[in-house]
């Protein structure tokens, strides 16, 4: 089984549509990471259509269809939701978790790319996706000669992967600070709570955290009560404005919560290259290396998409101290 970064699936299933390659996909990883929203996005990407298909809510005549007599003989009428036409992605999610006479007949959809009268258009792609056993979901045993006809992927999920999206998707400054400092909590399954936290639900708790709500429906008590504990920390910053304007060169906080959270928050609340340039200058003089090699990966997460990036890269370029963080840079901009 191929093991790729949540990242690296997009390009796998980007190249699988761009050379038509019509093997049924299964894509295999814990629940929370994101293997959808990546699905959706590669449809959308790609001006594909896409039906996405919960198949463990599902009954066998669901798929099947229902049958309809015509002439004395039974003709099986398809459900609606299937393909008819056009091109798109056929996205057959939670398969592992229907009961075996489901997954029976998303077999032959999956094999034969057809059941009972109905024919998938040649256009489109049949896709799935589950859970592993060890992620303590409830799923069945897929059936050999139905594994055997996939392409399987094993996704996994990290913090840098999490925080390109974070950064560039206004998540709250203080998500990021407290996963750079806590980083076993961006996924942690509790099999003894509904809630606990993941990507999912860190982007969930970004939500509430607008709507001044509490987080703990969304991550779990535990989590949730580190959290506030981390918040706390903010109230004890130095003010974040004059550093940006570079009117002002505080002490750089002694407490390792705090320079997490420092950092994170100059890094993601500098809006011009002046304040990125003020932001360096700063953490250079009153933080050392390690913290500034930490703002500098952000912020460029954060600006590797913007018009503004020739002139940023222009400016870290010019700057000695920052270039030695430059292989971790390279890494990054090349991704």
């Amino acid at each position: 089984m191929k093991k790729l970064s949540i990242k690296k699936l997009s390009s796998y299933l980007s190249s699988i549509v761009e050379h038509n390659i019509q093997s049924s996909l299964m894509i295999w990883g814990a629940p929370g990471i994101g293997k959808s929203s990546v699905v959706s996005s590669v449809a959308k990407r790609n001006n594909l259509e896409l039906i996405d298909l919960r198949i463990s809510q599902l009954a066998p005549t669901d798929l099947r269809g229902i049958p309809v007599p015509n002439d004395n003989v039974a003709c099986w009428y398809p459900p609606e939701f299937l393909p008819k036409d056009g091109k798109g992605i056929l996205f057959l999610d939670e398969i592992n978790m229907a009961p075996p006479a489901v997954q029976g007949i998303a077999q032959q959809l999956i094999l034969d790319r057809k059941v009972g009268s109905y024919k998938v258009p040649d256009g489109w792609f049949i896709w799935s996706a589950g859970n592993r056993k060890e992620d303590f979901a409830a799923v069945f045993d897929m059936p050999a000669p139905l594994a055997n006809r996939f392409i399987h992927l094993e996704v996994t999920t990290g913090l840098d992967e999490f925080k390109d999206y974070a950064l560039t998707n206004d998540v709250d400054d203080r998500i990021i600070s407290f996963l750079n400092f806590r980083p076993k909590y961006l996924h942690k399954i509790d099999k003894n709570s509904p809630s606990w936290p993941s990507p999912r639900s860190w982007d969930i708790s970004n939500s509430l955290l607008k709507a001044n709500l509490d987080i703990d429906p969304a991550i779990g008590e535990g989590c949730a009560a580190e959290f506030r504990s981390f918040c706390k920390v903010y109230k004890t910053l130095p003010d974040i404005e004059p550093i940006l304007k570079g009117k002002a060169k505080p002490s750089f906080p002694k407490d390792l919560s705090a320079r997490y959270a420092l950092t994170c928050a100059l890094a993601t609340r500098a809006k011009t290259i002046k304040e990125v340039e003020n932001t360096f200058l700063y953490i250079d003089d009153k933080g050392g290396m390690e913290w500034l090699s930490q703002c500098t990966y952000d912020v460029c997460a954060k600006w590797k998409t913007s018009k503004q990036m020739d002139q940023l890269v222009d400016m870290i370029a010019n700057n000695n101290k920052l270039m030695k963080v430059a292989e971790r840079l390279q890494k990054l901009l090349a991704a």
